[in-house]
């Protein structure tokens, strides 16, 4: 398969109702936000979990779309893994560039996350070097500030069976935000896509990959996580015609008027400016 010939911007917002899109651990999985404006915020690493898991249960089994960052095996193992796959030779910690390179091409052919998002792979006794990927995610931020909240809940099952025979029922929390819309930022650089080999059809599988990972990842915690509306803007070129930051500017999200407090995607109005640079086309794929 042929990369991708063309560079891409993306913007893609979802919601979040009466769950928690993304806890903290270090505020005891609290819905993360920013500690001066209370935006909410959901990491570039969550939104790659997801997408991976997507990726995983869309195209299992398919040759090519393997996933390298999960928890059946460890990095190094996979990493040895492919030199015994491409015959090289294995144990001597990256002194020779051409294993390197040749395990390098064997792990971006073969997972799909690699020649994606790119990884880090300089460990062990059979390293696979540094791959940057052509597929960039910011920080996804609310539109407005979001409300976290805390509530005690009550189960009706008591862990051990000294706790049994004083109590019948065991207290919990459970974190959790109202409402929050938020929005993710992305890039897809042709450039980088020609290293890694992300093709169109690499490309095809991510874009439905945004509008589907919430479908597949719904849990008590979570809430009801949605996929709103995903714009994309194709470049004429592979270095590009114009900012990013240019293009990003170009979708608009408000509260529509008469709204003080958001509880729903339909209290918000999202618009595209109706010029745009030469050479870009917008796609609203969602």
């Amino acid at each position: 398969m042929q990369p991708i010939e063309n560079r891409y911007e993306f913007v893609l917002l979802f919601d979040c109702e009466n769950g928690n899109p993304n806890g903290d651990p270090d505020a005891g999985n609290m819905p993360r936000v920013d500690a001066e404006t209370s935006i909410g915020i959901v990491t570039d690493v969550c939104l790659k979990r997801k997408i991976r898991n997507y990726v995983e249960i869309a195209k299992e089994g398919e040759p090519g779309y393997n996933i390298l960052i999960k928890t059946d095996k460890a990095l190094n193992t996979k990493f040895t893994e492919a030199y015994d796959a491409c015959g090289l030779k294995k144990g001597e910690k990256g002194k020779n560039p051409a294993s390197v390179a040749t395990a390098q091409k064997y792990i971006c052919d073969n997972y799909f996350d690699v020649r994606t998002f790119g990884a880090v792979m300089s460990t062990g006794d059979d390293p696979c070097g540094i791959v940057r990927g052509p597929v960039q995610l910011n920080f996804a931020k609310s539109v407005d500030p979001v409300l976290p909240q805390e509530i005690t809940i009550t189960r009706q099952a008591v862990t051990t069976q000294t706790d049994k025979e004083n109590k019948t029922t065991e207290m919990g929390k459970k974190n959790f935000i109202p409402y929050g819309l938020y929005r993710a930022e992305g890039y897809v650089s042709a450039m980088l896509a020609k290293k890694t080999g992300f093709s169109e059809e690499d490309l095809r599988v991510l874009w439905n990959a945004l509008i589907n990972m919430f479908e597949h990842d719904h849990s008590a915690a979570r809430g009801k996580m949605c996929a709103r509306k995903l714009i994309v803007f194709r470049h004429a070129s592979a270095l590009g015609n114009a900012p990013s930051s240019v293009l990003f500017d170009a979708v608009r999200v408000a509260l529509k008027p008469g709204v003080a407090v958001p509880r729903s995607y339909s209290d918000y109005e999202v618009t595209l400016a109706q010029t745009l640079p030469e050479g870009v086309d917008p796609l609203e794929l969602l």
